[in-house]
């Protein structure tokens, strides 16, 4: 189960969380995702994690069939029920690490920013509930942060599993601790191997991009 500090962390964050989406040396990485990402996922049923605030849904949404899209956190699921999409979207509270049956099944999976908030012990939970409610041969497009020194909130712990964690503050003036993971091609190719029938990593400079197709 996703932790309450960083679902109460996501909360508060709600109405500033858009903000990253202008910081103007990020540009040229976002200009590719905001391509790619709705491009790898064109035609399909999609099941998205961790939605927010729905600004990747939106984008997902003008080339995807359908998209069931689910966040533990209600303040930015309330700002992604405001926005218009071009497929039918349904936006759900649910907890990613338990997808029921009830959110039906998808051939098509993605989840951004998600990743590094996933502890590493809790990495194979996570992928057997969302491979659960995927079909034979989906596509799963995933992307999140590389650390790049000095471009983001410095590395301020790590615990004895391997953890890393960083330390916000909000506009409201609260500080949290959060947890962020920044895993290498090998960490992610090592966690889907068995799983996965063909995996594609993209390195940019501030994110990575990875999709990968179910047997």
């Amino acid at each position: 189960m996703s932790s309450p500090e960083l679902v109460d962390y996501y909360r508060r964050r709600a109405a500033e969380y858009e903000e990253i989406y202008a910081w103007p040396e990020r540009q040229a990485d976002l200009d590719l995702l905001r391509r790619e990402i709705p491009a790898r996922l064109a035609g399909r049923n999609v099941l998205e994690v961790a939605c927010g605030t729905g600004y990747w849904t939106e984008r997902i949404a003008r080339t995807a069939k359908r998209i069931v899209a689910i966040d533990l956190a209600e303040e930015p699921l309330v700002i992604a029920r405001a926005k218009v999409y071009a497929c039918p979207v349904e936006l759900r509270s649910g907890d990613a690490y338990r997808l029921g049956e009830s959110l039906g099944s998808f051939d098509g999976a993605f989840a951004g920013f998600w990743w590094s908030h996933v502890p590493i012990p809790g990495r194979a939970a996570f992928l057997r509930s969302l491979h659960g409610r995927l079909e034979r041969g989906a596509t799963v497009v995933m992307f999140d942060n590389r650390y790049v020194e000095g471009a983001m909130h410095p590395i301020a712990e790590s615990d004895a599993q391997g953890n890393t964690y960083q330390l916000r503050r909000l506009a409201d003036g609260s500080e949290h601790r959060v947890l962020k993971n920044f895993p290498s091609e090998e960490e992610l190719r090592r966690s889907l191997a068995g799983l996965a029938s063909t995996v594609r990593y993209l390195p940019l400079r501030y994110y990575w991009l990875l999709e990968y197709r179910l047997p």
